[in-house]
């Protein structure tokens, strides 16, 4: 891939590249990552021309990038946010989740060429690979942009139909899970029933939620068991969490449901303080 292209953070925060993930890797303690709205990176991504799943910047935060090239690739640059507009990326530009939303993304035309590293591209925080050296974005970083694979200009209409929108004001679809043998009879009832909040309590690890606690008939005795992304764990004290792409690949909490990939997306993408309302996904117990 040409590297002349690259995009320059003016101002860091809370943002990192992020792809399809690292599935199979899971008996290596390699979490599956991926990013938080799936749909959203696609929209990102498929606005510029490149695959749903390209290398991408996943936003918690606002920052500040700007485009740099040679005279070979100054006419390039075109890239999108998850709104599905592209535009041209000249002069510094400040970029952040769209007004209401958690987490937001940026993408350009050709993807972010950052090393592959265990199979993947995505940045894996709580090891420190992947994405642009395993961490968040910091002013002065230089992300490589790999050829774009589109014709530069920003009037160029997506290959295919951008995605819809994640409806955050829908309830969140959760199936039930392995565990739910050790919860109370009412456990089921009540998430289907209770409102519950998203939390400041959130990374890419999991997301704990505020609410009513979640009554369960053991301790913590348990085996640790493999988890999944979008797992619903709950603690001793009935506190509910949900894990995200960069979970754990084992856990000791027992698992009550788990969400679908739709259901972690509309949970995930909610800011904090969000209400919360779960349903059956109506495909049956994990």
């Amino acid at each position: 891939m040409s590297t002349a292209a690259q995009v320059r953070v003016v101002r860091g925060g809370l943002a990192w590249v992020q792809d399809g993930g690292r599935p199979g890797r899971m008996a290596q303690g390699v979490p599956p990552g991926g990013p938080l709205a799936p749909t959203l990176v696609g929209r990102a991504n498929v606005a510029v021309g490149n695959s749903p799943d390209a290398p991408a910047i996943e936003l918690l935060s606002a920052i500040e990038v700007a485009w740099e090239g040679d005279a070979a690739s100054i006419a390039e640059g075109v890239a999108a946010t998850d709104d599905g507009a592209p535009f041209a990326l000249r002069e510094p530009q400040i970029v952040a989740p769209r007004p209401g939303w958690r987490v937001g993304y940026l993408a350009v035309a050709g993807g972010f060429d950052v090393p592959v590293v265990l199979g993947g591209r995505g940045t894996l925080l709580v090891a420190g690979i992947g994405g642009h050296h395993g961490r968040s974005l910091r002013a002065g970083d230089r992300l490589p942009v790999g050829r774009q694979e589109r014709a530069p200009g920003v009037d160029v209409a997506p290959a295919v139909p951008l995605p819809p929108l994640p409806d955050l004001a829908a309830p969140v679809p959760l199936r039930w899970g392995p565990d739910v043998h050790r919860f109370d009879a009412r456990a089921r009832e009540q998430l289907l029933t209770a409102a519950y909040r998203t939390t400041a309590s959130f990374d890419r690890t999991g997301l704990r939620l505020a609410g009513p606690a979640v009554p369960r008939l053991d301790g913590d005795g348990g085996r640790s068991a493999p988890m999944v992304a979008g797992a619903v764990q709950v603690t001793a004290a009935g506190e509910v969490i949900v894990l995200g792409p960069d979970h754990p690949t084992t856990g000791g909490y027992p698992v009550v449901a788990v969400l679908p990939r739709v259901g972690a997306e509309r949970l995930f993408a909610r800011p904090a303080g969000a209400l919360v309302r779960f349903c059956e996904n109506g495909g049956g117990d994990v």
